[in-house]
């Protein structure tokens, strides 16, 4: 007996796209990573349709093939119909997606020195530029330069955790994070500070008033 089954065996072949897809019965399904502009073998089976590819055809073997060889099942898929295709996130390990479709965060990567050194001041950095670029923000480099520079004179920690408090409140103006800093800056540095509370007001109290109409006082009469 042969080793492979014929290919017959298998269904009918399909050529996977660049979108890593095959088209079966007009619903597009996906396949793994490694298998585009190659030719595999698709059939239904009961309720599911069965992606068969011969792996030792790959001009390079993908990583989830690792322990597999020769014709084997790549990839399955409940059968679905026109307009409802069968989209699996496992198959898309490097979309910004985790494999139950939830997305993933942004992770900044710096693509020069000046974006190292600015997000080497700390998480905080991390999350200022993830929501100054979502908001938009015009002028970043030169904002994150200008965080480097400052970070020299008050410390990295703490513009660090000023570019937290500025993603957190959205405020990526030119002026923001220096005040931001010379606040907490101004505020750690400030001791015996009267916080207001039930114990003091500014309001003139009534003791003077506390013998207003009582009868021998003459205080109204």
């Amino acid at each position: 007996m042969p080793s492979a089954p014929h290919t017959l065996a298998l269904g009918t072949t399909r050529s996977v796209g660049t979108d890593q897809t095959i088209r079966f019965g007009s619903v597009r399904y996906s396949t793994p990573p490694g298998l585009v502009g190659t030719e595999v073998w698709v059939r239904a089976a009961g309720t599911d349709l069965v992606v068969v590819a011969d792996l030792d055809a790959l001009p390079q073997a993908p990583d989830w093939a690792e322990n597999k060889r020769g014709l084997s099942e790549v990839a399955r898929h409940l059968l679905s119909t026109p307009g409802n295709p069968r989209i699996d996130p496992a198959h898309y390990p490097s979309h910004p997606q985790d494999p139950d479709g939830a997305p993933k965060p942004p992770v900044p990567k710096a693509r020069s020195a000046a974006e190292a050194r600015f997000l080497d001041l700390g998480p905080g950095a991390h999350t200022w530029l993830i929501a100054a670029s979502a908001a938009g923000t015009v002028r970043i480099r030169a904002k994150m330069t200008a965080a480097v520079e400052l970070a020299v004179f008050v410390g990295a920690a703490t513009v660090d955790a000023a570019l937290a408090v500025a993603a957190e409140a959205g405020r990526f103006s030119d002026g923001d994070l220096p005040a931001i800093v010379a606040h907490h800056t101004d505020t750690a540095a400030e001791s015996g500070r009267v916080v207001a509370d039930e114990a003091h007001s500014v309001q003139p109290g009534t003791a003077a008033w506390a013998g207003f109409g009582a009868a021998g006082t003459g205080v109204g009469s």
